[in-house]
């Protein structure tokens, strides 16, 4: 688990820009299972690809003119809980962070595992979800 102190900043990276921070598996639960409309969700992490590509593209992406309703983040490493059970809802695909997730009425229905962070652009992650958003929000 990593020092809250140490990534206040990579958190505020993505909670400045409207993202709500979910902290606890209750919230994952309460906000997941209580879903009405569209929601991206970001497994945030320190890694190199989550600061130089995931939160930047997922900060672009959310300026487009078809957004989720809502916007959530978990950070690996730091909300243990919270991200174990949005894993859960990501199934079938297996643990990754940075990854980036939109659900619509509580149901996955487009998802960015890490390695399709790794070794793209923002700009290429954030195309990948207008797309996304343009077809399901």
């Amino acid at each position: 688990m990593y020092p809250v102190e140490l990534v206040i900043p990579m958190a505020k990276e993505l909670t400045d820009f409207g993202f709500e921070s979910l902290s606890t598996s209750e919230a994952v639960i309460e906000t997941i299972d209580n879903m009405k409309g569209t929601a991206l969700v970001v497994v945030n992490s320190v890694c190199g690809c989550a600061a130089a590509n995931a939160r930047p593209g997922a900060r672009m992406a959310v300026q487009h003119t078809k957004i989720p309703d809502n916007l959530y983040t978990v950070f690996a490493g730091v909300d243990k809980g919270a991200v174990e059970k949005t894993r859960e809802y990501l199934l079938p695909y297996p643990p990754s962070s940075p990854s980036i997730a939109l659900f619509k009425d509580g149901s996955l229905v487009h998802m960015i595992e890490r390695h399709h962070i790794e070794g793209r652009t923002a700009e290429m992650i954030a195309e990948n979800l207008k797309m996304a958003f343009d077809q399901h929000c």
